[in-house]
């Protein structure tokens, strides 16, 4: 079972995302938090394996000092709102595995609490918006350094994405949800800077990461 800390200000954020967490057998609340002083001790308390946590309207860099960079800390699923791509570069660049809109659905941030816990980097659709080389959003200077290695999971996806397979037929072949995928999609645009799927394909074809 994964165990998961929920830290959220808002009070009736906090218990919707901890109700959401109950609901789910794959997981169990280790603790909650409202304050920056929470998370530190919540990490050392409650020694979970996902943090999910709602940034709101704050900083990233108040809320993540380095939480998450070591390699023993948990994986960090963040909600944010609204999704500006320094945030979100910033948000990578402590660590973070997943990062998505405030209004993200439950399935949503269930698909994505286990995608961070096995090592992935996911994104909601709004988040991956503001992430394509064609963003209106200007990157500035925090943008994130080209050629992150795909997973093994993510090299699996973006193969039978090469083979034409659409959302659904990859994940009855790998034996995962439809939203899992789309997550693992958003990823291996973001890690190849396409903005299509099949743009995706031909620099995975250039970069020898689909085999022939």
């Amino acid at each position: 079972m994964i165990r998961v800390l929920v830290w959220a200000k808002p009070a009736i954020t906090r218990a919707g995302l901890e109700a959401i967490v109950q609901a789910d057998a794959r997981f169990e609340v280790a603790g909650v938090g409202s304050r920056t002083a929470d998370l530190l001790s919540g990490l050392r308390q409650y020694t979970p394996d996902v943090v999910l946590l709602d940034v709101a309207d704050k900083p990233i860099a108040r809320l993540l000092p380095g939480f998450a960079e070591p390699a023993a800390s948990p994986a960090f699923v963040i909600l944010l709102e609204p999704p500006r791509r320094v945030e979100v570069l910033r948000a990578l660049q402590a660590g973070v595995r997943a990062v998505l809109a405030r209004d993200a659905h439950t399935h949503e941030i269930t698909a994505a609490l286990e995608a961070a816990h096995n090592g992935l980097t996911v994104f909601s659709p709004e988040i991956l918006d503001v992430l394509l080389p064609n963003s209106m959003e200007s990157a500035g200077d925090g943008d994130l350094p080209p050629g992150e290695p795909l997973s093994e999971r993510e090299s699996d996806v973006l193969a039978l994405m090469a083979e034409g397979a659409g959302n659904k037929e990859i994940a009855a072949r790998l034996h995962i949800s439809e939203h899992t995928v789309k997550f693992h999609v958003s990823s291996i645009l973001n890690k190849l800077g396409a903005a299509t799927r099949t743009e995706a394909v031909t620099r995975g074809y250039k970069e020898g990461l689909i085999l022939m």
